[in-house]
Order: C-alpha cells, then structure tokens, then sequence
C-alpha cells in the first residue's frame, strides 16, 4: 500500500484532524494553502472538501474545513 495522503487548508478543524489521525496514519501532509500547485492533484483524486485522507486510492473525507472550490475563489 502507498503512503496515505492527509489534505488539509490549515484551519482548525484541520490542524485537529492533522494531530489525531494523519500522524496516527504516517500520512504526508499537504496544505493546500502553502502548496496550491498540488489542488488539481487533490481532485483528480476525488477530494471534494478538506480535511481529507487519501488512502487505497480511496478518499475520506472528515468533518469539514473548506470545499476545494474555496481554494480557486
């Protein structure tokens, strides 16, 4: 299995995410706010909202921080 992938906008409700379940998983971090380059890979994946995990090329998606179309407004 590849490395999961914890995609996140940095807000609160991320940063909570982040610290429970994405250093639980060893997933790579992206911000998308610090790396925008990385938003279209984010939704070729199929994250619609973050904070979410990428993991088995499948998405979960937790609680919610931001849509994706928040990062292109």
């Amino acid at each position: 299995m590849t490395q999961p992938i914890f995609y996140h906008a940095g807000c609160s409700i991320c940063i909570e995410a982040e610290q429970h379940l994405a250093d639980a998983l060893g997933a790579e971090i992206v911000h998308l706010g610090d790396t925008p380059e990385r938003i279209t890979e984010a939704e070729l994946a199929g994250v619609k909202s973050v904070p979410a995990v990428l993991m088995g090329g499948a998405v979960f998606h937790i609680n919610f921080g931001a849509a994706m179309t928040d990062f292109k407004a």
